[in-house]
């Protein structure tokens, strides 16, 4: 599974720091999610999503999806 959190966040046009701020997640966990260095949670997941306005499911890619 990939996460694609880097992705949809270049797509917004946001920097780390501001999806920190809308999603109340540090920007080194922001950058260690998107750099595959840790596993977001669901509720990690779910907080970027709506900072995003997309569905959680548009965060990941698999081919069970």
């Amino acid at each position: 599974m990939e996460i694609l959190t880097w992705q949809a966040r270049t797509t917004k046009h946001l920097t780390l720091k501001q999806l920190e701020q809308l999603s109340g997640i540090s920007k080194t966990s922001l950058n260690d999610i998107e750099n595959g260095k840790i596993s977001p949670t669901l509720y990690q997941l779910e907080q970027i999503a709506k900072a995003l306005d997309v569905k959680i499911t548009e965060l990941f890619s698999s081919e069970y999806k």
